[in-house]
């Protein structure tokens, strides 16, 4: 005879202990994400510096020698100012500043030159002479021409607008900004910037600091500076090539 089918009884869950084991489900689901966003957060800041003796040394010798220039300066006769026909100068930052002497570092933020390679237009007077004497060892400066200043502004020309640049390529941009002064279009900027007009600070500052470009093949010597721009300082003329150069 065959044996009789024996039927399959399915135990019912509790509806109580479905809920139970689908809250504690999402109970783990948060705590695995929770851990995830914390493991990002570590691994995302920046890597511990181990700063060496020696860097420490260099930092300080750099300050004291920045103290000792300036110190030997103040008793120097102030540097006679350039020709009148030189009202214009453009100052680059062709040195790193790590480890300055604070009065170095508070003139080059102050002529916006906290990037090396950046560069920025200055007003020739009595103040602006001195605060190159400052940053002489670091900044490379000189008259530039009416071509030099052209090409850095329509070529590398950027406003800033809250956080970020804008290529100075509108009209309509420029005189939305610099109206009041007079200023409607990009041959009044240069011109008010060249001629160093009534309006230059508000121009200048208006501007932002230009960012240069250096050649990957560029030649470095030891100390991983560039060969091809000389020694910083006071570089009258020369200036032109150094812009043609990086621009």
């Amino acid at each position: 005879m065959a044996e009789p089918e024996v039927k399959k009884v399915i135990k019912l869950v509790p509806e109580f202990l479905l809920k139970k084991r689908k809250a504690y489900q999402a109970i783990k689901a948060t705590q695995a994400k929770i851990a995830l966003l914390e493991k990002r957060k570590v691994t995302k800041g920046k890597p511990l510096k181990f700063k060496r003796l020696e860097d420490f040394l260099k930092d300080s010798h750099r300050c004291q020698r920045d103290e000792t220039r300036l110190r030997r300066t103040e008793h120097r006769p102030a540097p006679p100012l350039p020709p009148a026909k030189n009202k214009l100068a453009f100052a680059m930052r062709i040195r790193e500043i790590k480890g300055v002497s604070p009065k170095v570092m508070k003139v080059v933020q102050m002529l916006r030159l906290r990037k090396i390679f950046s560069g920025t237009f200055v007003k020739i007077n009595k103040t602006s002479m001195a605060m190159m004497k400052m940053v002489e060892p670091y900044v490379a400066w000189g008259f530039p021409n009416l071509k030099s200043v052209r090409e850095l502004i329509l070529k590398r020309g950027q406003a800033k607008t809250g956080k970020r640049r804008v290529p100075l390529t509108d009209n309509t941009f420029i005189e939305q900004h610099m109206g009041k002064y007079g200023i409607i279009c990009l041959e009044d900027l240069i011109h008010e910037i060249y001629s160093v007009g009534k309006n230059f600070r508000a121009t200048n500052n208006f501007l932002c600091p230009f960012k240069l470009s250096v050649a990957r093949h560029a030649s470095r010597d030891k100390a991983g500076l560039l060969k091809d721009l000389g020694n910083p300082g006071f570089r009258d003329t020369d200036i032109n090539s150094i812009i043609r150069q990086l621009n």
